[in-house]
């Protein structure tokens, strides 16, 4: 939990301050009151006071309950505020350093579990700070002066919350150690919950298709029992705290009377006013030093469980980035060249090699294909571009400069990335073609960007057309469709580099061919860099780089390929006739 205070911004740190401040003369306000009620015990039993006497120390105490609920409202509002705001900036920071993740970092986290920590983590931490700021406080403040208000009152009573105070640590600390691992237990389990309903959202419809809806529910029940089990073993070892709490207090109540009431019984006449508005004093005090440590068990209650929350999102922030930013902007250079220099990469938990030795350049204007049998490292080979991982070996230049010495948003701006899988975000179709630009959006450059991408067709057919709502995922429209609306995006940007990663798999022949004779002439003078698992869509690329097992085993033509390297022969013979082939 100390970790997450060095979030905590001076404004932040200058609320909490004042809020000690008002919180201790709230206590003092507080702690004045059995004073009073004391003086005016004692007027009442003693004889010749006068009605104005006790009307004047009603009155104050009355100034001092108001004065304490004042303080109160006061530190309820700043706290409330400060939790929120403390929250709101954690949760931020917390986004912007998941987004600074390379794809190594998120396979660390489970995409559920970053859901929880942004969000029922953080919620844990807010509700800990707003509820138990006070009571962290309040509680300590209150005991010890209660404390020392009581000490020269008598050793008997103070012997007797000696014993309680005892009695209720002892419950608090068995509670602790019963309690804390299964308060870890749960939130990894709310992650489980997290991971089953949304891998069943994400997969309906080929749980459906299986007709595997009982195997999901069964899977959901399960984890839903185990955190529903956990959670009642909490609750139930929690709720045992409040009956030993209120026995406690009672308990020592009836002994502070039964007490007094011998003190009294063997006192002198003269005295036994004076013990009796000790005892009526002590009695008063005693329930605050009690109320105090039941706070600090109120407490015990939601630190664990903040506590675990607060080591979840430390584990996130305190994340070293693999991917780390250069300081080279390079804007003015737009040459488009890319070039691989000996390149060999490993994922990190590997220790074979998945790319080894690659080594070619493409120029502006140029395009560069890669075709290969699956898992021949070709996704990954492109994905190298981009900085989704850094090479294991030997270097990756964007216009002659290595990817590693360019500040991460120069190099973006460069680039147009096509992903394997059309990623469609809810909102128009305007704003996903347009997405992620900061001007306003271009209509001329945008219809543009979609007749080239081949979405004309179906964008016109829409109801609102470039105003159509595409809901999140893109579930609404089909696989094509989501491609070709993807590729308008990356075309509406118009990068000096476009990066398709098997970007037309879900097209027909037709449109494909139309497509990229459409892109070519669109992107002349712009550097393609395809990978591809049809022949076809490859045929007229200025170069085309074949991958076998991670190693290059052939570049050059087409035509050139298809007389020099085998493994290009037979990729191309499986999938087009000879005469096909001859005549591309």
């Amino acid at each position: 939990m100390s970790k997450i205070l060095k979030n905590l911004t001076k404004k932040n740190v200058f609320i909490v301050i004042i809020s000690v401040l008002l919180i201790a003369f709230q206590v003092f306000l507080d702690l004045k009151l059995p004073d009073y009620m004391a003086k005016i015990t004692t007027l009442v039993q003693s004889e010749g006071s006068q009605i104005k006497e006790i009307l004047y120390n009603g009155g104050i105490m009355l100034s001092c309950a108001f004065g304490s609920l004042i303080s109160a409202i006061i530190v309820g509002y700043l706290i409330s505020y400060n939790s929120a705001n403390f929250s709101l900036n954690l949760r931020r920071k917390l986004y912007l350093k998941v987004q600074s993740f390379s794809d190594e970092e998120i396979k660390n986290f489970k995409t559920s579990s970053l859901i929880t920590r942004t969000t029922n983590d953080i919620t844990n931490i807010q509700m800990f700070f707003s509820m138990g700021l006070q009571t962290i406080i309040k509680a300590p403040i209150t005991a010890i002066w209660a404390v020392f208000k009581i000490l020269n009152k008598s050793w008997q009573w103070s012997l007797i919350t000696g014993i309680a105070v005892l009695i209720l640590l002892s419950t608090i600390a068995t509670l602790s150690v019963l309690v804390f691992p299964k308060f870890k237990l749960v939130q990894k389990l709310i992650d489980n919950i997290n991971g089953i309903t949304r891998e069943n959202l994400t997969g309906l419809r080929v749980v459906r298709a299986f007709n595997a809806e009982k195997f999901q529910e069964d899977k959901f029940e399960e984890a839903n029992n185990k955190l529903t089990n956990t959670q009642l073993f909490n609750q139930r070892a929690m709720s045992v705290m409040s009956p030993i709490m209120y026995m406690i207090m009672n308990f020592l109540s009836l002994s502070i009377y039964f007490v007094g009431a011998y003190l009294i019984s063997n006192s002198y006449l003269s005295s036994k006013i004076t013990t009796f508005s000790n005892m009526v004093v002590f009695s008063s005090y005693a329930m605050q030093v009690i109320m105090s440590f039941l706070m600090i068990a109120m407490i015990f209650i939601m630190y664990p469980r903040a506590s675990v929350s607060a080591s979840r999102i430390n584990e996130v922030l305190e994340t070293p980035l693999k991917i780390k930013d250069g300081n080279i902007t390079n804007e003015d250079n737009k040459d488009g060249t890319v070039e691989f220099k000996n390149v060999s990469f490993k994922y990190p938990d590997s220790e074979e090699y998945i790319i080894k030795d690659i080594s070619f350049k493409v120029l502006k204007g140029e395009t560069i294909a890669f075709i290969g049998s699956t898992g021949s490292g070709k996704s990954t080979l492109i994905n190298l571009v981009p900085r989704f991982y850094d090479v294991t070996d030997g270097e990756v230049l964007v216009d002659g400069v290595n990817v590693k010495d360019y500040k991460l948003s120069s190099l973006y701006d460069k680039l147009g990335y096509i992903s394997q899988k059309a990623v469609m975000f809810n909102g128009s179709v305007k704003y996903n073609v347009s997405y992620g630009t900061k001007d306003s959006i271009d209509i001329d450059r945008l219809e543009n960007s979609i007749k080239v991408a081949q979405a004309s067709e179906f964008v016109s057919k829409m109801e609102g057309k470039y105003d159509y709502m595409i809901s999140q995922n893109g579930t609404n429209i089909s696989g094509g469709q989501k491609q070709r609306l993807s590729i308008a995006r990356a075309i509406y940007k118009n990068p000096e580099i476009y990066i398709f990663d098997d970007s037309f798999s879900a097209l027909d022949y037709k449109t494909d061919y139309e497509l990229r004779s459409s892109l070519k002439k669109y992107t002349k003078d712009a550097t393609l860099m395809i990978v591809a698992q049809r022949i076809g869509t490859i045929l007229n690329a200025d170069k085309i780089v074949v991958l076998d097992n991670g190693k290059c085993v052939g570049i050059g033509t087409h035509k050139e390929l298809l007389k020099k390297c085998k493994v290009y022969k037979e990729i191309a013979y499986s999938q087009l006739s000879k005469e096909e082939l001859e005549n591309a």
